[in-house]
This record gives C-alpha cells, sequence and structure tokens, in this order.
C-alpha cells in the first residue's frame, strides 16, 4: 500500500495505481520525468525504497516552483538557438558581397574605408573575410555605446565598399545580442540574471531526480522505459509521453544545466575558483612587450636597432609599426590560418591574431606579434590547452550551437521543445490527480511529509553533507532549498496544529 493509498488520497483513473497517482504529482512540475511502482507490486525494501519518497518530495517541489523558470529558459533559448540562421537572412547585405572578385584588396585599405564610414570610432579589431562571398568587420569603439557593444563596418574585401554598419556585442549581430541577453537575463540586466542561474542550478536537480524515479519504476515491458505506450489513454498516456521523452532529453538537460552555470553570476565565480585550483584555468597568449619599447603598440628592447658595418643605426620612430596586412602575414607563416580575428596594438602590446573557428576540429590557435618589426613573440596553441580548459570550450560552445553548426542549433531547439513539452505534461498530469468530489478548485497533492525519517541513517547522514556542500557550491541551489524547507516546517506546523484542534 503507498502512502497516498494509506491516507485515502482520492484518484480520477480506477485502472490507475494510487502510488503511480502520486509519482505523477511529483513529476508533473518538473522538467525532467517521475513515476512510481503500482500499488499492486509489493513494498521493495532497502535504500532506494526508503529513499524513493523523500527523492519524489523534492521533485515534486521542485518541480512545482521552479518549472514555470524552466519553461521560460527554454522557450528563450529556443529562440537564440535559431538566432544564427535568422541573422545571416536579416543581415545577408551586410554579411555578403554583391559579387566575388578576382583579388582582394589589402585589409589596410579594407580599415581605411572603414575608419572613413565611423571617423568617430577607434578601430580595435579586424576580422577578415572569412570566405570568398563574405565581407570584412571592422570593429570599432564608438562613444556613447553600451559597455560591452561595439559599431561594427562590414567592407567589402574586393571594393573596400561599406556594405553597412551595425551595434555588435562580440560576434553577435543585433537580433541574436539581443535574444542572447533575453535568454540571460529577460533583459532585465544584473538582476535578471537570477532566473536563468536559479534555472540551471535546478535543471540538473529535476533531471537526475526524474530520472531515478522512471527508471526505478517496474512495468511489464522494458519497452515502456524508452518509448511511449501508445496503448494507454488519458492521464496514463501523457505519463508516459512524459517519462520517455523525459529520459532521452535528460542527458542534454543535464549537460545545458552544467554548462549554463559555468557563466553564472554566483556558482560561475565558484567553478572558476575551482578550475583555477585545478590547473584549469584557460590561457590566454601573451601580447606584452618589453620594457622600454615606444613603437605604437610596442617592440622588445631591441626594437628599431639594426647594426650595419659596427654602426648602430638611430632607433625607429615611437610610431613604427609593421601594418595589419604584415602581421597577419607573420600570423600564416606561424601556422595561424582559419578564419582569423585581428586585435590591433595597444599601448605596451602587440597585434593578437586568433583563429575563431570553434566547429569541430576546432582552431583556436593563436599568435602575438610585435608591431615594431613583425617578430612572433608568442605562440598558444589549442591543444596546448589545459583538459578542464578544453572541455569548458566546448561544453560552453556546444551550448551556443557553435561546436557543429547548424545540427548542434537544431539539436538545441529539439531540447528546448522537449523541456517546454515536459513541463507542459507535468502541469497537466498535476491537474488530472487532483481530486474531483471537492467543489473548491485543487490539484494533485504532494507526497506526504516526514519522508526523511524513513530514510537509513547511513546514507541520510552522507546524503545531507553532499546537500550542504552543493548548495554551498550552487548558492541560488542552496538558498532555494532552504526556502523550500522552511515553508514546508511552516506549512507542516500549521496542518498540525489544525488537526489537533
Amino acid at each position: 500500500m503507498s502512502l497516498d493509498e494509506a491516507q485515502g488520497a482520492p484518484t480520477r483513473d480506477a485502472d490507475i495505481p494510487v502510488a503511480a497517482e502520486a509519482a505523477t504529482a511529483s513529476a508533473s512540475a518538473s522538467a525532467s520525468v517521475s513515476v512510481s511502482a503500482p500499488a499492486s507490486v509489493p513494498a521493495r525494501s532497502g535504500g532506494w525504497a526508503a529513499l524513493r519518497p523523500l527523492v519524489l518530495r523534492m521533485h515534486f517541489y521542485a518541480g512545482v516552483l521552479i518549472a514555470p523558470l524552466l519553461f521560460l529558459a527554454a522557450a528563450t533559448g529556443l529562440l537564440y538557438a535559431g538566432s544564427w540562421q535568422a541573422e545571416k537572412i536579416i543581415y545577408a547585405d551586410e554579411l555578403t558581397v554583391s559579387q566575388v572578385g578576382d583579388h582582394e584588396l589589402t585589409l589596410a585599405d579594407q580599415v581605411a574605408a572603414a575608419r572613413r564610414a565611423e571617423p568617430s570610432g577607434k578601430v580595435v579589431g579586424v576580422w577578415p573575410a572569412p570566405d570568398a562571398e563574405a565581407t570584412t568587420r571592422v570593429i570599432m569603439e564608438v562613444p556613447g555605446l553600451e559597455e560591452g557593444k561595439n559599431r561594427t563596418v562590414f567592407v567589402d574585401p574586393y571594393t573596400a565598399e561599406v556594405n553597412g554598419t551595425l551595434t555588435t556585442s562580440g560576434d553577435a549581430l543585433p537580433l541574436r545580442a539581443w535574444l542572447s541577453e533575453f535568454h540571460s537575463n529577460l533583459q532585465l540586466g544584473e538582476f535578471g540574471r537570477n532566473y536563468s542561474e536559479l534555472a540551471a542550478s535546478w535543471l540538473w536537480v529535476v533531471a537526475l531526480g526524474g530520472l531515478a524515479l522512471w527508471i526505478g519504476r517496474r512495468r511489464s515491458r522494458k519497452a515502456q522505459l524508452v518509448l511511449p505506450d501508445r496503448k494507454a489513454t488519458g492521464r496514463r498516456k501523457t505519463l508516459s509521453w512524459h517519462g520517455a521523452v523525459g529520459l532521452w532529453a535528460v542527458t542534454g538537460l543535464v549537460a545545458l544545466s552544467a554548462t549554463g552555470l559555468t557563466w553564472s553570476k554566483y556558482a560561475g565565480e565558484n567553478i572558476g575558483q575551482l578550475q583555477d585550483r585545478l590547473g584549469g584555468a584557460t590561457p590566454s597568449v601573451s601580447a606584452k612587450l618589453a620594457a622600454g619599447s615606444d613603437a605604437a603598440g610596442g617592440g622588445n628592447e631591441h626594437a628599431g636597432h639594426v647594426m650595419t658595418e659596427g654602426m648602430e643605426m638611430p632607433p625607429a620612430p615611437p610610431t613604427a609599426d609593421i601594418g595589419i596586412d604584415a602581421a597577419v602575414a607573420a600570423a600564416h607563416r606561424a601556422g595561424i590560418t582559419d578564419t582569423l580575428q585581428v586585435t590591433l596594438p595597444a599601448k605596451g602590446k602587440g597585434y593578437v591574431i586568433k583563429e575563431k573557428d570553434r566547429q569541430f576540429p576546432v582552431h583556436l590557435d593563436s599568435v602575438a606579434v610585435d608591431p615594431a618589426d613583425g617578430r612572433v613573440i608568442d605562440v598558444l596553441r589549442f591543444s596546448d590547452y589545459p583538459v578542464l580548459a578544453k572541455l569548458t570550450r566546448f561544453g560552453i560552445d556546444l551550448h551556443m550551437g557553435l561546436t557543429f553548426g547548424l545540427v548542434n542549433q537544431i539539436a538545441l531547439a529539439g531540447l528546448a521543445v522537449a523541456l517546454m513539452f515536459l513541463v507542459f505534461w507535468g502541469y497537466r498530469m498535476w491537474w488530472l490527480r487532483r481530486p474531483t468530489k471537492s467543489r473548491r478548485v485543487s490539484v494533485g497533492r504532494a507526497q506526504p511529509r516526514g519522508a526523511w525519517r524513513k530514510v537509513p541513517v547511513g546514507v541520510l547522514l552522507p546524503l545531507a553533507g553532499v546537500t550542504v556542500v552543493v548548495g554551498w557550491f550552487v548558492p541560488l541551489l542552496g538558498l532555494s532549498l532552504l526556502v523550500f524547507l522552511v515553508v514546508d516546517v511552516a506549512l507542516g506546523a500549521v496542518a498540525g496544529r489544525r488537526a489537533a484542534a
């Protein structure tokens, strides 16, 4: 007999075991899956039998309260996944040339054209055209723009004509930049970031909890574990779809949760510190020039000095610069050739030329070039990244839809749709499990309180310790869990007093 059955919990469908109803109540509001063993199956002994009610109750409350945020994150993520292809259509005039020419002009000529189009801007970077039909992007800092925003001028590499200018954020054009912020903070700034971090903090909890509950359910046919039961009807049919789709989606959902937390505000800081302590920080090429260099962007202590027949020539003028084309040529000789991103020299620093092709296999090598003489002063290969740094890079790029291009973006869209349906199915099952004899509006009941008392001490203490550690490491998860517990205890106390009265 299940706990709900022992308490006389009403059921809507006579052919559905009451224990399965209890599982549905829990699973319903989550982004994952959960279900219980049929009432006809004898109660199982052991750790899982005692732990299951606790997981069920936590899954229930987490789902009910966090599911709206998960649905919102999935919906905005779906829009972001489609933005990669959408911007190719919307900004086709800026991104592509009208006609492919016989040869490209120098980058210096293209930069000069961009300066004429935006005379108030300061050029800070250049992205040479990645293919024959693409334009060159000249990145500028322009007064009056928001922090993190730049003005990008799109130049035809064959004619130096300007195809247009757009305000960009990193590599994101206006549409994708707006949708990215909408997904991460709902366009509410720093305060809005709490929503996405809270959703990411709980997603893996409800997903893994639901997975355990779904796998732990006894079923007559093994196929029911991975495929929806087409013979089922009503609430049972919804439950079958909820469970099977959740099983297929759980790996992707956990991956999205983990990668999303890496750039969150609170948990992301803890993850970064842990990664640094483990020696997995993402390295960067050093463009710092030796002390005493006065070239435009620097040089080493011998820059501008040439020995001829025992005579030392005067140093080069303080504005000496080999130019962007010579710097790119030096990078090519060092093996930096795929889809380049050039950062112009700043005071005391040289050119930084990076590969930015993140599609698998990635090309992310980078070099720093001395602007005085074109000497490569530092080289960083992606193969030399620490393992954790590589995993972080791959995880973030997969989350953004970069690693496998269109296939990656379609997979993200599929996960987003699956998560939205899981939430919908969950709430529907919760509604269908409501008492029908009562005239008041109500929904399904949660698993009864006190489930933790049935967990063996040998399991409960380690579980509590892990919960505290995880709650500290992922602060919004820990704080919200504490709030859940306080509210639950308060409601239990009120219910106890009413029962006593």
